[in-house]
């Protein structure tokens, strides 16, 4: 993945003379507008400044000649956990800091999703050793969301008063060992095999409020989309990659080996993550003046957060507006990941081993689709657009394209010609990452954690009743009425975000 990083390496690496200095975005001044009280943070650009003739500032990351041979240094640093001695990363073309940090996060939800998903693999070889019904199997599995639901809202206000760091790092180890934990639960008997459950629950719901809480202290806002797009794409990756190893590691060595490897990964990550990571670029030592001054000129204070101004935070539309869309954009979302392996069974006529093959085209479609519309929505914002109309504008994307996907399925007979519907669907549906995903640290990045945290509880709200709802519908109706409802509330987010959303920081 570090060819999605802003790293630009020349054809012709100079050997023998001594690296370039590297330029980062964004080192001149910020532009900051005035929109209905609030203030929209753009960065400088070439159109902006009074002196046409000004060279314009490099592009993200952009160095002036040669390095190839310090990045490679930079990134065998980065393996070795060798740190940088204050004020060399720029003088030697170091790996960024503050995208160490992103692809730290990106690693810790690549492990996120790939000990989520594990459980629908090897629920089928422990039901059958258990003698579990379908019932059991249902209860067992909604069981992760008992914890998830609990710590959104605390996981996002204790990372915005303690710091990214801590939350995260313990999130990943919570999980980890209770995934660990899972086949020795198990054996015990089914009430404890629950409560392990629930326990990777609180463990996994506490890692988004506190990657955006910590994003929103070391991403400059000209990064901001690609940052986060990337990180969500590690969500991903990691439903394929716990997908495509489940059932061989269970075929070579049994079900509770998945277990037992995929949760001996979060260890690996830990001990990498309370070396390397900060909470703030303020707390790095080994951080450069060049890259400290450049994240601090464009993101928030580091000062911790001691009280939550609940009352301002719950009084303002556009709060609102993102909790009623992540409502509306994870009920589809949720639907289509949870409920796409029976249509492709029952509707397409696939088997078993095709419905799951064609489940993974989707997942591969997201981590592409986000980390393109994360580029286009960061050159964007680089080139003058405002904020606003960049969230409005990905945000649209990515509820209009499901919606025309979705609507057409029922138009369809060709199984090739749905399977592309479906991956088009959610293709366009990561532009989300650059929209609502992106607007918590836009609007109160001091409070980053505490908004993810609410918007995200009504997402998960909505992918329990959704799922449950969708077995209702086809118990009575049919799929032609289970996308309908999908569209109808992508199409009422659509109004309600281009009315009520903005990217001003309305929150101080």
């Amino acid at each position: 993945m570090l060819h999605l990083l802003p790293l630009s390496i020349s054809a012709q690496c100079r050997c023998g003379g001594p690296p370039s200095r590297r330029r980062f975005v964004g080192g001149g001044s910020l532009r900051r507008r005035a929109l209905g009280g609030g203030t929209d943070v753009q960065p400088d650009t070439p159109s902006s400044r009074r002196d046409g003739n000004e060279r314009p500032h490099a592009v993200a990351g952009q160095e002036d000649e040669g390095g190839g041979g310090a990045f490679l240094e930079s990134v065998r640093k980065l393996l070795l956990l060798e740190d940088a001695a204050p004020g060399e990363e720029e003088d030697q073309g170091q790996f960024p800091k503050r995208w160490a940090i992103v692809f730290l996060c990106f690693s810790a939800f690549l492990l996120c999703n790939m000990d989520r998903v594990n459980m629908s693999i090897a629920i089928m070889p422990m039901s059958a050793e258990y003698g579990w019904n379908p019932q059991t199997v249902g209860l067992i599995q909604s069981s992760f969301f008992w914890g998830y639901l609990l710590t959104q809202i605390a996981g996002g206000i204790w990372a915005d008063k303690v710091g990214g760091k801590t939350v995260l790092g313990f999130g990943v180890i919570w999980w980890s060992v209770a995934t660990a934990l899972t086949p020795v639960a198990a054996k015990l008997g089914l009430p404890f095999l629950l409560v392990v459950r629930a326990f990777m629950g609180v463990g996994e719901g506490v890692a988004m409020p506190a990657m955006n809480n910590i994003l929103s202290k070391w991403v400059p806002v000209s990064e901001r989309s690609r940052s986060l797009a990337l990180v969500y794409s590690g969500m991903y990756l990691g439903s394929v990659t716990g997908l495509a190893f489940s059932p061989f590691l269970i075929h070579k060595f049994g079900w509770p080996s998945v277990f037992y490897s995929f949760g001996s990964l979060g260890t690996v990550w830990f001990a990498t993550w309370a070396t390397k990571a900060y909470s703030t670029p303020l707390e790095d030592p080994g951080i450069s003046a060049e890259e400290k001054k450049l994240i601090i000129s464009q993101t928030t204070s580091g000062d911790p957060v001691t009280t939550i101004p609940w009352d301002v935070i719950l009084s303002k539309p556009p709060v609102w507006a993102l909790i009623a869309c992540h409502f509306c954009h994870n009920w589809g979302t949720f639907i289509l990941l949870t409920w796409m392996p029976t249509y492709y069974n029952q509707v397409l006529k696939f088997n078993l081993t095709e419905s799951s093959l064609f489940c993974v085209l989707p997942w591969l479609t997201m981590a592409i689709s986000a980390n393109v519309g994360g580029w286009i929505a960061d050159t964007l914002v680089s080139r003058g657009t405002s904020v606003t109309t960049v969230r409005k504008i990905m945000q649209s994307i990515g509820f209009l394209g499901p919606a025309f996907f979705l609507s057409q399925l029922s138009h369809i007979d060709s199984p090739a010609l749905a399977v592309l519907c479906m991956a088009c669907s959610q293709g366009t549906d990561a532009f989300s990452q650059s929209g609502l995903y992106s607007n918590h640290q836009d609007i109160g990045p001091r409070y980053a954690g505490v908004l993810l945290g609410l918007s995200n509880t009504a997402g998960v709200f909505a992918g329990v009743f959704g799922t449950a709802a969708t077995g209702y519908i086809l118990q009575h109706g049919s799929w032609d009425d289970v996308f309908k409802l999908s569209v109808t509330l992508y199409l009422i987010g659509t109004v309600i975000w281009n009315v009520f959303s903005t990217g001003e920081k309305i929150i101080d």
